[in-house]
């Protein structure tokens, strides 16, 4: 099932604070980048946030799951959340610091 353009939108509009933010659809669902890191992925009309230990620290009470068959779980982000643009864009910001920059591709 593809997710919405209006949920990739949405959360990307939330968390705007966390840096440069921006979303790309890439098989129906989206990559939500900060900083041209992947931070996380809207899949199925969910949010799911790469995991990290600063963001499981932050977190506390999750739940994982992958977002699509044979991936790797993720923290999953309950929509209730969505609305608490603080929380949400603090959460993206200290996962974005924990994770390496892409590697470049070989041209």
């Amino acid at each position: 099932m593809a997710s919405r353009q209006e949920i990739a939108d949405y959360i990307t509009a939330q968390i705007s604070g966390a840096g440069a933010v921006r979303s790309s659809k890439l098989f129906g669902e989206y990559s939500i980048y900060c900083n041209d890191k992947v931070v996380a992925l809207v899949a199925d009309d969910q949010l799911f946030v790469k995991p990290t230990a600063a963001g499981r620290a932050y977190l506390q009470d999750l739940e994982e799951a992958p977002p699509y068959p044979g991936a790797k779980p993720c923290f999953l982000i309950p929509e209730d959340r969505w609305d608490d643009a603080p929380w949400l864009t603090e959460l993206i910001r200290i996962t974005e610091q924990e994770l390496p920059l892409p590697k470049k591709k070989k041209a």
